[in-house]
């Protein structure tokens, strides 16, 4: 796998990716020293182990397809969208939590991920169940640039910083929970103001980490929370997908979060909006063309369905492959890996 430096030019999973006979090759010349994560659980590697909040996965059976079965903190059976982006660009297998205390200084030139499950652009969606806020995200990063500069040099700590790719996912724990389940949002916005609540601040925490250094930025878009399982559960166990609102707003999140929506000033930078939000869908709808047979519940057992995350007393399904999503809102380790491959073939076509 070759790596690229792709002067000022951005983000890697849509900027760099051609895919092939089911793997990806680089254009040559460039070079992506490091995979940075944050936002919400899709891409948590193990924050949420060191805090005190209600969103925690530091317990079997998560983490049984990865690391000898001993639980990560990812929220799945096994790698997740952040390990599978930084392997393709050849930076390393493992992208880890930068609150991981076996974290290494040598660690720190090749990414880390400052997610924490939870999270949302909203910021009240992070203190509803104690996640690391995107604020005190920021913080860690800058914490983070510091003991990159202490380990590499300012120079070198410059380069790092401008050429790595930044992944930005939220937002659907502020769709799925503040506004819906729990509701609270409900009582201050309706539907359309509570999306520009939320493209508002993804903008504001974009230009943050342009300001801190970062060039080539992928802001992942909403899932349609309305077919997770989790949501067909509230609903009363529907087959189907939960309708109206619940499918209406992420498509108006996803429509506001364009590239019209994120930051325009910001020179010698590329801000990409990936959506996710259709190839996941498809996924949902039609398993079969991908060799997955259900799609409509989590790997883990029945009972435990009303339950969002798995539980220390959840009995797995004998085969996660065949299944879509491991629990009631993450997908398995074969469904990221489809996913990721989705993304990267999709976009390659409009960069070359």
């Amino acid at each position: 796998m070759r790596r690229n430096s792709w002067s000022g030019f951005g983000v890697i999973v849509y900027v760099m990716m051609s895919f092939c006979e089911g793997r990806v090759d680089l254009p040559p010349n460039v070079t992506v020293p490091a995979v940075f994560a944050f936002g919400d659980s899709i891409v948590d590697q193990g924050m949420n182990n060191h805090m005190a909040t209600l969103v925690k996965c530091n317990f079997p059976p998560y983490g049984r397809d990865l690391n000898n079965a001993v639980p990560t903190g990812r929220f799945s059976n096994g790698k997740t969208p952040p390990d599978f982006i930084a392997s393709e660009l050849g930076v390393k297998e493992l992208i880890p939590a930068y609150l991981d205390p076996n974290l290494k200084p040598q660690d720190l030139p090749t990414g880390v991920s400052f997610a924490s499950g939870g999270c949302g652009f909203d910021p009240q969606t992070a203190q509803i169940v104690s996640a690391i806020p995107l604020s005190d995200q920021l913080n860690h990063f800058k914490e983070y640039i510091g003991k990159l500069k202490a380990a590499v040099g300012e120079e070198k700590a410059k380069f790092i910083l401008a050429n790595s790719l930044y992944l930005v996912v939220a937002g659907s724990d502020d769709l799925a929970n503040t506004y819906f389940t729990i509701g609270i949002r409900r009582r201050q916005y309706d539907v359309n103001s509570y999306t520009d609540l939320m493209v508002s601040s993804a903008s504001n925490f974009i230009q943050e980490l342009y300001k801190l250094g970062a060039r080539r930025i992928a802001v992942f878009g909403p899932p349609p929370i309305g077919c997770l399982p989790a949501q067909r559960t509230l609903a009363g166990g529907i087959r189907g997908c939960v309708p109206r609102k619940k499918i209406r707003l992420p498509k108006r999140f996803k429509r506001k979060l364009s590239p019209h929506s994120l930051p325009r000033q910001a020179p010698q930078s590329k801000i990409v909006y990936v959506n996710i939000y259709d190839p996941l869908l498809d996924l949902i709808q039609h398993p079969q063309t991908t060799g997955f047979e259900v799609s409509d519940k989590g790997c883990w057992d029945r009972k435990h369905r009303v339950v969002i995350l798995c539980n220390k007393l959840s009995r797995t399904c004998s085969d996660d492959s065949k299944y879509v999503f491991w629990d009631s809102y993450h997908p398995t380790e074969r469904a990221y890996r489809v996913l990721v491959d989705l993304i990267l073939h999709k976009y390659i076509n409009a960069l070359e």
